[in-house]
């Protein structure tokens, strides 16, 4: 049996990760990156993008991780599929898909972010947002940001999967606990 002490932390660990991974994700998404059409340079434009989001990354690792190992761990314990009703092991397995597909999309945003960062000196590279090349992007650079914005909306759906089905798994959880689980819990 697991402590619920250790319990609490890796759950706590898995929530705080999402939310600083997902609240990131989305105000870079639909606040910084249309901001930046503020800043007259578009070179100037690349770099406070790329230093920002390179800033960020490693906040984002250490939140993925925090999914990833909060999420693995409930799975090898009490999120094991003996251990849940049926309809909680279909919301486990939904929630197994969006938490690969958050941890993957979100490394790979990582990975082409840095790439797009090496572009242009000082990340530098002409943009008109923060995911849309401008006409003078070199084609390597944009054909990186395009992708990007692309893993940013696969990103922020999967994150936003997992919240739902962490919901959806807490509500079961309270509104109607199964019966061997409440013995369990109470055989401890």
């Amino acid at each position: 049996m697991v402590s619920d002490t250790l319990a609490q932390t890796t759950r706590a660990a898995h929530d705080w990760g999402l939310a600083s991974f997902l609240g990131g994700s989305m105000y870079g998404k639909f606040a910084m990156n249309p901001a930046v059409k503020a800043i007259d340079s578009k070179a100037d434009r690349g770099k406070v993008t790329n230093t920002a989001w390179n800033g960020y990354n490693v906040i984002n690792g250490v939140s993925l991780a925090a999914v990833g190992l909060g999420w693995g761990a409930a799975r090898l314990t009490e999120a094991r599929p003996d251990r849940l009703s049926g309809r909680e092991r279909s919301i486990a397995k939904a929630k197994d898909g969006f938490v690969a597909s958050t941890l993957l999309t979100g490394i790979a945003s990582g990975i082409q972010g840095a790439r797009l960062a090496q572009q242009a000196p000082d990340g530098a590279v002409p943009m008109d947002s923060g995911t849309t090349p401008a006409e003078e992007t070199p084609k390597k650079a944009a054909t990186i940001q395009r992708t990007l914005g692309v893993l940013g909306n696969l990103s922020i759906l999967s994150g936003v999967g997992v919240v739902v089905s962490n919901a959806l798994l807490a509500q079961a959880g309270h509104s109607r606990p199964p019966a061997r689980r409440a013995l369990l819990r109470r055989a401890r």
